[in-house]
Parts: C-alpha cells; structure tokens; sequence
C-alpha cells in the first residue's frame, strides 16, 4: 500500500498543488514569527551590547539600576582585571548654530574599552573636545573644527550653570552611529567624563563596569572572585550588583526589555493560528473530494484483499508526503522572507544593526507542526475512505453526494455559539477584553461548527440571482450546493478571513469615531498656539539675545492668519483680576465675535459680565475687587476640558483688569516671603503664560497636511511644535496609529484570505475533473465553450460572495462589540461601519473568486465532449 500511495502522489501530483501551497503558506507564517522573535533578540543583542562588546566581565544591577563609583576601585583590585572602566552616560540639548538637538553624551572610555570608531578627525583628548556621530554631524552641518554648546538647564541637569558646558566646545571628530537603541534618535556625544559629571551634579554615575581581564584569566574565576568582593565590600549596594560575562549582559538586558514576555511573538502567532485553521480547512475539503473522486478504486482494492487499516493508512500516506514536502519549501520560504526584510531593514538607519536568526526550533516546530495539521485534516476523508462496502462502492454512483451533518454537530455548534455570545456579549458590558476575546473564539467556533446548515441554504438563495444568465446562471446556481460540505468548508474558510479583516475594520472605525467624538468635546478649537511670556524668563534667568533660538516668538493673529491652511484666528490675552478670595485669577481676553468664528463646541457663546470656563472649574461665580466696589461675574462652564477662562475684551477693560505686564509681576511674587523655590515656580509660571491664539483651520486638511500647517505655524513664529496643540493633531495622531495597526493586521490576515481563495479554486479545479462527463455532455447538447467557463466563474462567485458576505455581517458585529470591549472604559462606543472599506473587501473576494475559476475554466472548455465523454 505504501507504493500505491506513493504511486497516487506521483501520478496525479497537481491535485495536489492546492493542498502544498495552504501547507507552504500556513508553515511559512508560522516559522517566520518564530524566526521574527529570534531575528528581534539577536538584534537587539548585537545593538544593546555594542557598549560594551570589547569588555570581558560587566558589572550592574540586577534590574538595569546604576553601579557605585566606589566599585570600580574596587575591582580594580581582583586579581586577573587588568583595566576597569564604568560607563556613563547623560542627556542634555546641543546646541549649534540655529539648531537645537536632543544629545546623548557618552563618557570617553580606555582604548582597549573604547568601542567608538573615529571616521573622520581626532579622539577627543581634552575636556573641552567632543565627537559627534557622523550621521547627526551631518544633518546639524557640522565638521571636526565646529564649535557646539550644551545647554547648563539641559535635560539632565536643570540649574547647573557650568562655565565648562555652558562655553563652546570644539568638536574634535566624528565617529560612526553606535548601534545601542538607547541613543537612537538623539545626536551620539563622546565627551571626557568631566562634562558628564558636571551634567550630573559633579557625581559619577556609572550604567555599569566593564572589566578587561588579563591575557591568561579564566573568566570564570575572575567573575567569582568579583562576586565574592561585592558581597564583601563595605560599599551600599555592592551586594546587588551581578558580574557576567558581555554575552550573558545582553542577555539579560534584552529580556529586561521585554519584561520577560515576547508580545509582537505572541499576537504573530495568534494570526499564524488563523492562517493555519484555514489551511486546515482546505486540506480536509481537498482529500474529501479526492477520496470521493477514488471511491471506486479503493473498493477495488478491498475487493482483492486490502484491508480497511492500510487503505486508511494509504491515504494518511498520502498526506504526510504532501505535507512533509511542503513543509520543508514552507520553511525555506520563511527564510527568504526574512533574510528580506532584513536585508531592507539593514540599509535604514535605525535598522542597520539587525541580523537574521534561524534557530532550529523554527524548522523543526514549521515541519512538525505542518505534517501534523495535514495528517489531522486527512484523518476524516481517510475514515470515510472504508465506511463503504466494496461492493456498494463499485456500482455506478454519483460519487459527488454528500453527507448531511449530524445531530450532535448541530448540538456543538448551538451549545458554544449561545456560550460564547453571553461570554461576548459580558465582556462587552462590562468592557472586559479578555473576556470578550474568548467568548468571541467560542462563539465562532459554533458558527463554523453550524455552517452546514446555513452556507448551503445561503448559496442557494443567492444563486437565484444568477438563474437569469440563462443556462450558465442556472446550473452554476445547482452546482454550488450539489456538494452541500464541499461549499461549506470552501465558504467557511474564506468566510473566516473575511471576518477577521472586516472586524479589524469596523474596530478601528469605531474606534476612530469614539476618539473624534472625546476630542472634539475636550477641545474647542482646532488648534492653540502659545507664546511666552514676556515678564520673565524663568529661573534660569534671561536669555542672552546672541543666544541660538532665544530669538521672541511672533505669536500674534496676523502671522498666524497668514500660514496655508489657517481659516479663522484669535488672540487671547492674559489678564488679572483682583479677587477678594485669594488675590487674583488669571483670565484671558478676547473679542467675542472673534472667539465665535473659531470655536467648534457648539452652543457655546461668549457675552459681556460673565466668565466662560473650562468643564473642571467648579465654582459658579466669580467675586472681585475692583475701583468701583465689589463684582460677581456669573460662570458659564462648557464641555472642553482643555480650554482656558475666558471673558471679553469689554469686560475686562470694564473691570480695569491688570494688564498682561502686570500679570508676569504678580505670578513672579507668588511664594515672596516663603521658600526661594517657590519664587521660582512664581517665575517659572510668569515665563510661560503669554499671550495664545486659537486656530480655525480648513475642514478639508487631512492629517499630513495638518502636520504641514503644523510645521508652518512653527517656522513663522519661533514656537516649539509643544506650544502648537490641539484636537487636530491629537486626531492625527490616533488616526496614524489606528491606520498603521489596521494595516499591519490586514497584511497579516491577508495569508489566511489566500489560502483560502486557494482552497476556492482547488473546489472548482477538482470539480472540473469531478464532473468531466457530465460538462462533455453538455457541451454535447449544445453548451458553448464561452457559457461553460460562464457557468464556472458563476458558481465561483458564488461560493466567494456569500462567504464574503457572511463574514462581513459577522466582521461588523464582532468589530463593534470588540471595540466597546477595548474602549468602553474610555469613551461611549458606537459602531462606525466604514462602508467603502468593507464594499472594497468583498469586491476584492469576489474578484478573487472569479480569478480563480479561470484556470479551472479553461481546462474544461479545452477538452472535447468526445474525449470527456470516453469510459475511465
């Protein structure tokens, strides 16, 4: 028997081809996301560990907390360390030219330690000397011979007012962009170890202590004689530090960055699970109709003495043949893909120090688990293959009729579908996604488990529709059903990708919906531009005019009013009025008509005599002082919680408001008589309340030219894009990320919609040579070449549009109610079903379906009804 299933592999290889390719494609996905965790660590490992890649042993805490400067003397001492040196390393603003860049300053370290290259100048060798990386050196316009500053209230030193930072230092090379994924995004600074002291309050702060052991050390012994000193030295928390080994270091830390959990792994293969079921799916369909198509030949064999063991065996054969091949080409697929990818992903530059991983647990779990998922979905078809008698079996039938499903099927199917809808239906209530998660797989497993007994019935009722195509819409409509479990498992396969592509959808949309919806009730204007103020400076004390982007912001109506894309503009100016409960609020101004044409809340007007307020001001009036006696102002709070106390221009000069000079005074004096701290946060606050001006911009910008309009307001008016906020670039924000996810989702359940319109045109192929005679003999009766592939691509429609049209019904149900699960919590949830997205999937599977009845099409147009008609 063995032979004979060989024999049957070989003879008739190509009605194979279909259950290959969804074995290639599911065991591809599956050993990529192994290879993608394994890829990921190795990456990481080689980036992270590039401080320290020449040092023998290193020393740090346990979880990523900084070493004692009085450990590296000590260490010095263990025999068999012939160099130590501790890394550090702080964050300050470089300054060059007009140009001010997040910097990430490492310490210079000994040669032999120095894992810096220098490409083009000199090592730093005296403390006013750095080196800039040649990639940011490049962007900033700077050459070795460039004079560059660090800011002395930097980020990682507020306060310091080091002449030795504050000076210009001389940049006295470049060197090529360390690969550490810390300074990624920042300009990479080599300087001596005393500018980073003076960045950190003139304390030496070590991120660990590299060790250099001597030429014939045992590292292993030189690591326990470390550990034995920590756990001895007198130093505060010398005993929590570790020492190993550089490769055991990057380890260690690459796990640390995960938490010890391998996310991005687990959601790929979540999706590698679904690509797998409908491969499953496919591979059961196909050795059914295969089986059916055999019925009598393996009667035949029971008839000369074959047992129902080994023609079970000979179909299990079969399978593990086709799917052990096809596991090993989806194995060596998954490599090429991802040597791909990080072939691209090597020539960018965040990506340059990625390396590909193959570990063999990627081989050896793609192979197994292919050759498993074959034999298991072979396993049905193959009993099926010895229910008949041989006899029975050899009389002419109809070897196309199916089997209706069974009662306990049915059973199943009803028990987890109203199972796992209430365990849905909880989750969303009680905005419970993990809950939810699980009742929706429950409850999808009984609607796959109850397609049976509505895909057939569907077909049926659609293939109405086609009767009036003539001959070809009629008997397409027929043909579909003839099969009821060959449909089924075809639609349901398609249908499950559909679903997951169209609940990922209608999630974001919704999503995206509930996101505009908070925005636009916690912001009521498109944008705010704020400007500092112009009484103080804070406590660093004034900026030096020559200072690089100390230059004053122009924020005022014109200019902005000015910039493409701005529709409607109004400044707001900060004022004072004296209160007779804690001395003064601080109030904006503003033209009324003006604050109409740029507010996006509706019912929300700004009169005479009264206060409008942000949604977290409590208080209903307002009580104040003023040169005609006591003043209550009525407060009218709107739904906006960013949005700032507003009264109009008329009021306040009514009320003889301070004027805004005045205001940077009174919150400069705030704390006078207490602590000289809070003189500061006075000052600090003085410095940063200016005037602000809301924006109105065009309906018809998108989110890249929101970013435009964005930049432009930043170029024309000195601002940092921190000072330019508002609901348009939170949306675009959300909007970006939720498009990005959708689209990463889609790609990926996109292998699974494949696989299953592979399985599609598999039905329709092995139903061309199913029923040879029975097309020969209609074409014999007078059935044209052209309404016999017109009837193939009906009956493929067909089967493609109903599945996609009950996985988009079920897409917008399971999107909506995984939306409300997610999101609840945070916002009311609606659902938002993106109509032309969705249109765009099922026309795209019924384009696919038509597709793939060509090839099928042609082979049974191109035989002749003689030849078709011939007895087997």
């Amino acid at each position: 028997m063995l032979q004979v299933a060989l024999a049957q592999v070989r003879v008739h290889a190509r009605r194979f081809v279909a259950v290959g390719l969804a074995v290639m494609l599911g065991v591809a996905f599956l050993s990529a996301t192994l290879m993608v965790s394994a890829t990921t660590s190795a990456s990481l490992g080689r980036s992270i560990g590039a401080s320290y890649a020449k040092a023998g042993l290193v020393v740090a805490g346990q979880d990523g907390g900084s070493v004692p400067a009085a450990v590296a003397d000590e260490l010095a001492a263990v025999p068999g360390v012939d160099l130590v040196h501790g890394l550090e390393r702080a964050y300050s603003e470089l300054t060059t030219g007009s140009q001010t860049s997040l910097a990430a300053l490492t310490a210079t370290a000994p040669e032999r330690l120095e894992t810096a290259t220098v490409t083009r100048g000199s090592y730093p060798s005296r403390p006013d000397e750095v080196a800039l990386d040649e990639a940011s050196a490049a962007r900033l316009d700077v050459v070795p011979g460039d004079t560059v500053a660090l800011d002395p209230s930097g980020l990682s030193s507020p306060g310091s007012t080091s002449a030795a930072i504050g000076s210009s230092l001389t940049v006295s090379g470049l060197t090529g962009a360390s690969a550490d994924p810390t300074l990624s995004g920042a300009v990479q600074v080599l300087a001596s170890p005393a500018v980073l002291r003076e960045l950190s309050g003139g304390e030496a702060v070590f991120r660990n202590v590299q060790l250099a052991l001597a030429p014939a050390a045992d590292p292993a012994a030189v690591a326990a004689a470390a550990t034995t000193a920590l756990g001895t030295s007198q130093t505060p928390g010398a005993e929590d530090l570790v020492v190993r080994t550089a490769t055991d270091q990057t380890v260690a830390e690459v796990a640390q960055l995960s938490n010890g959990n391998d996310v991005i792994s687990g959601i790929l293969l979540a999706f590698a699970a679904v690509a797998l079921l409908v491969a499953g799916l496919v591979i059961s369909n196909t050795f059914s109709v295969l089986v059916a198509q055999r019925t009598r030949e393996l009667a035949l064999l029971r008839c000369i003495g074959a047992e129902r063991r080994q023609i079970r065996a000979s179909v299990l054969v079969e399978a593990a043949v086709v799917g052990l091949a096809s596991s090993v080409l989806g194995v060596l697929l998954a490599i090429a893909v991802m040597a791909a990818l990080v072939g691209l992903a090597r020539q960018t530059d965040v990506g340059s120090f990625a390396v590909l991983a193959v570990p063999p647990s990627a081989g050896i779990a793609g192979i197994a688990v292919g050759v498993l998922m074959t034999l298991l979905a072979a396993l049905v078809p193959a009993r099926a293959a010895t229910r008949v008698a041989p006899l029975a079996a050899l009389r002419p039938t109809d070897t196309a009729a199916g089997s209706r499903s069974g009662r306990v099927r049915l059973l199943a199917g009803l028990a987890t579908l109203v199972g796992g809808g209430a365990l849905l239906l909880f989750g969303a209530v009680s905005v419970a996604i993990g809950t939810a998660v699980a009742g929706g797989a429950i409850s999808f497993l009984g609607i796959v488990l109850l397609a049976p007994f509505f895909v057939p019935a569907s077909v049926a009722a659609v293939g109405r529709i086609a009767r009036p195509l003539g001959v070809p819409g009629t008997l397409a409509s027929v043909n579909a059903v003839r099969n009821p479990a060959r449909t089924t498992a075809s639609s349901a396969a398609l249908m499950i990708g559909v679903t997951l592509v169209t609940m990922m959808m209608v999630g974001a949309q919704s999503a995206r919906t509930s996101f505009d919806r908070e925005l636009d009730q916690n912001y009521a204007v498109d944008l705010a531009v704020a400007g500092l103020g112009t009484g103080s400076a804070g406590p660093a004390g004034p900026a030096a005019p020559d200072t690089p982007g100390a230059a004053p912001s122009r924020v005022d109506a014109p200019t902005l009013l000015a910039v493409d894309g701005v529709q409607s503009a109004v400044e707001l100016t900060p004022v004072l009025l004296t209160s007779a409960e804690d001395g003064g609020t601080v109030v904006y101004s503003a033209d009324p008509e003006e604050v109409a044409r740029v507010l996006r809340s509706q019912g929300v007007v700004l009169a005479d005599g009264m206060v409008l307020a942000p949604q977290t001001w409590t208080q209903s009036e307002v009580s104040l002082e003023t040169g005609r006696g006591p003043v209550t102002l009525p407060v009218t709070p709107t739904d906006a919680t960013f949005f700032l106390p507003l009264i109009t221009t008329a009021t306040a000069e009514e009320l003889g408001a301070t004027p805004p000079e005045a205001v940077s005074a009174y919150l400069g004096t705030i704390g006078a008589g207490d602590e000289a701290g809070d003189e500061a946060v006075g000052a600090t606050l003085a410095g940063f309340l200016g005037t602000t001006v809301w924006l109105k911009l065009d309906d018809a910008l998108d989110g890249g030219a929101v970013a435009d309009v964005q930049s432009r307001i930043v170029a024309a008016t000195g601002v940092s894009e921190y000072q330019v906020t508002g609901a348009v670039i939170e949306r675009t924000a959300y909007d970006g990320i939720i498009d990005v996810m959708l689209l990463i989702v889609t790609a990926l359940l996109a292998v699974a919609v494949l696989i299953a319109l592979i399985g599609v045109a598999n039905t329709l192929s092995l139903s061309v040579l199913e029923r040879r005679r029975e097309n020969s003999l209609l074409r014999a009766l007078g059935l044209t070449r052209a309404q016999l592939r017109g009837m193939l691509a009906v009956e493929a429609v067909l089967i493609a549009g109903v599945a996609a049209l009950l996985g988009t019904a079920l897409g917008v149900l399971y999107g909506w109610l995984g939306a409300q699960s997610a999101l609840g919590g945070i916002a009311p949830v609606s659902p938002s079903v993106p109509v032309g997205q969705i249109g765009a999937v099922i026309a795209v599977a019924v384009a696919a379906g038509l597709v793939a009845s060509v090839l099928p099409a042609r082979r049974a147009a191109r035989l002749s009804p003689v030849a078709g008609l011939a007895t087997d």
